[in-house]
């Protein structure tokens, strides 16, 4: 099943972007952002599953948490940016 993963610039926006997509309905969970997805030190991810983007990315752009990058799952491990 593919996923995407949604970078967050903190721990905190993450959380934020969790909460905003809770309430909207789509399922999503945090973690460390791989460190080769970012060079921000900090970054976390919000993953959620395909089926979900087009509604999570909507939520997210009105709750004014717009993601720092957005990546999609090819394998186990492997990933690839997408345009938002």
């Amino acid at each position: 099943m593919e996923n995407y993963l949604i970078i967050a610039r903190s721990v905190t926006y993450a959380q934020r972007m969790q909460n905003a997509l809770s309430r909207a309905g789509v399922r999503c969970r945090i973690f460390r952002a791989p460190r080769d997805l970012t060079d921000l030190g900090c970054a976390y991810a919000v993953q959620i599953q395909s089926s979900d983007i087009s509604r999570a990315l909507t939520t997210l752009h009105r709750a004014s948490l717009d993601p720092v990058q957005i990546f999609m799952t090819q394998q186990k491990g492997l990933y690839r940016e997408v345009e938002p």
